[in-house]
């Protein structure tokens, strides 16, 4: 019986443990070291909240620039984040696959099957990815600037300065966050 009330003791203390302490190290770790001090990066427009950075964002129309497909949920639903846990070889995920390159191929016709970016057409594990490579941003260019009524050097110049380098240049790849480039589209429109 001793036994079993040190277990119980033992038990309890690590679920307090685990379930508060050790998450409130987390936060007060992410508060002093963490980016932002732990919190979203709220994007404005026009002094407007129009997102987080963090998260990505369903963009759809043919003057923003598109990120990765989710399968969270209804699209970059947070509160549902994973994939679809369908492998590379599952005849359902591959016909996915096949039907987002028509679907890109018919809004880049400028595009052969081979130059569509792997990651445009695939969704990533977590399904809330904001970033793109600058690869799948600069093929996006010439729609962008089409729909616009741009010059395609103007907004493959919006492109360069969005790109975001390596932490430390060695640290992850180069990186375009979706929201942000729309957004510096935006406010290049607003000028």
């Amino acid at each position: 019986m001793k036994t079993l009330l040190k277990s119980i003791k033992i038990t309890l203390v690590f679920c307090v443990f685990f379930s508060v302490f050790y998450i409130l190290v987390l936060w007060l770790f992410a508060q002093v070291a963490g980016p932002n001090r732990g919190n979203a990066e709220v994007v404005t427009l026009n002094g407007k909240v129009v997102g987080a950075a963090n998260v990505g964002q369903t963009f759809t129309e043919e003057k923003y620039f598109w990120g990765r497909p989710s399968c969270a949920g209804d699209g970059y639903d947070a509160t549902s984040s994973a994939g679809s846990n369908k492998g590379p070889t599952n005849p359902e995920y591959l016909a996915e696959v096949e039907a987002r390159i028509d679907t890109f191929l018919i809004h880049h016709p400028y595009l052969a099957r081979k130059d569509v970016p792997a990651e445009m057409v695939t969704a990533s594990a977590s399904g809330l990815d904001p970033d793109i490579t600058p690869q799948s941003a600069y093929v996006q260019v010439k729609r962008v600037a089409q729909a616009r009524g741009m010059n395609v050097e103007e907004v493959r110049r919006v492109v360069d300065k969005a790109v975001e380098k390596p932490l430390l240049g060695i640290f992850g790849t180069e990186k375009v966050n979706v929201l942000k480039l729309n957004i510096a589209l935006e406010e290049l429109k607003n000028r």
